[in-house]
């Protein structure tokens, strides 16, 4: 009986030689390629066009199409909830979603963040016509590590790219000159109208934003994306109110390294010009500028409070101010440290939100 098997698989084994067939097959694919497959297969259906139409009115009031631009969104729940950049819908008056199966669907502006350079968009597809992302965490992230990156550049639709995330905590500025920190950066290809596409994991899940490179002409191995941290904080109030319930302390304030220029002798800071009355600065007893006094040629406010610190972090920029007040919830305390007639003093206040124009 052992012969008979040993016999028949030496049958078995000329076959295949005879036949030029490989003894061990080797897999089509790497791991690594295989994983590209995975998360390409199962994302690429919650990914979107999203075309932005601009429209104005000739001189029998007729309106006409004056240009569109092309970005990328994707799906974040069943109820047809897209998220994108806010350059990407800016100026268009008709958007426009396309999805995986190229059917289009006509989408509503639900809410908008220039300051991070995001906006929410709905259509009404059914909801079996799309996949949904899911978030990751990205405080987690650390730089050497895979990213893939979902879009549409230059109009090609469905596109993937690899790469690795080069560093973490970048500033860019948005398109109202507000800066945009904790900017994810990665030399995954990103080229114009990637913007607003996903930034993934190696589980499939967001991670970031693309929104931006360096140079217009296209990828050089530098691309930027906002962390999903950033979005999911933002995310609520843009769904539930259409914009962002930013706190605020009702300020005007100079930077003193601008007076010091000037020559000045202020310590390092913000100098308040101007309080909104009401505002929580107001309340919590803040003083703006009492005078206008003459340096040489220049009109300067003085003798109103200085902000040094907010809860003990230094403030000497607009941009430090904006980082350490915007970034909390309405409600929340701060405590100022501010210099008063040559006197340091610790003022709490109340932040609230700020009042929509």
């Amino acid at each position: 009986m052992q012969a008979r098997s040993l016999t028949v698989f030496r049958f078995l084994l000329l076959g295949l030689l005879l036949l030029g067939l490989p003894l061990h097959a080797a897999p089509r694919y790497s791991p690594d390629e295989q994983e590209n497959i995975r998360i390409y297969q199962e994302a690429s259906r919650a990914v979107v066009n999203i075309t932005s139409i601009a429209i104005n009115y000739n001189y029998l009031f007729r309106p006409m199409p004056t240009g569109q631009g092309i970005g990328t969104g994707f799906l974040i729940d069943k109820r047809g909830t897209v998220v994108t950049n806010y350059h990407v819908i800016e100026k268009g008056q008709k958007l426009v979603v396309t999805l995986s199966d190229n059917s289009q669907w006509p989408a509503e502006l639900i809410g908008a963040d220039p300051n991070n350079d995001l906006a929410v968009l709905r259509i009404g597809a059914p909801k079996n016509r799309y996949g949904i992302l899911r978030f990751s965490n990205s405080e987690d992230l650390v730089v050497g590590q895979k990213v893939l990156a979902l879009g549409n550049p230059f109009g090609l639709r469905q596109t993937l790219t690899t790469g690795i995330i080069s560093a973490l905590g970048r500033t860019i500025e948005a398109t109202n000159r507000r800066k945009i920190s904790g900017i994810i950066q990665t030399d995954a290809a990103i080229n114009p109208g990637n913007s607003g596409g996903p930034l993934l994991d190696t589980e499939g899940k967001v991670i970031g934003i693309n929104t931006a490179i360096i140079g217009a002409a296209g990828n050089v191995g530098i691309g930027f994306a906002v962390p999903i941290n950033t979005a999911k904080r933002v995310l609520p109030d843009l769904l539930e109110f259409g914009y962002v319930r930013r706190p605020w302390l009702g300020v005007e304030p100079i930077p003193t390294a601008y007076l010091q220029r000037i020559g000045l002798k202020v310590p390092d800071g913000l100098l308040i010009a101007q309080i909104v009355r009401g505002a929580p600065a107001d309340r919590a007893g803040l003083r703006g500028a009492s005078q206008t006094i003459m340096v040489g040629r220049f009109q300067v406010p003085w003798g109103g409070d200085i902000i040094t610190h907010v809860d003990r972090i230094p403030v000497t920029s607009l941009e430090a101010l904006a980082e350490q007040i915007e970034t909390r919830k309405p409600g929340t305390t701060v405590v100022l440290h501010v210099i008063r007639e040559e006197r340091m003093r610790e003022i709490t206040v109340t932040l609230k939100a700020r009042p929509r124009r």
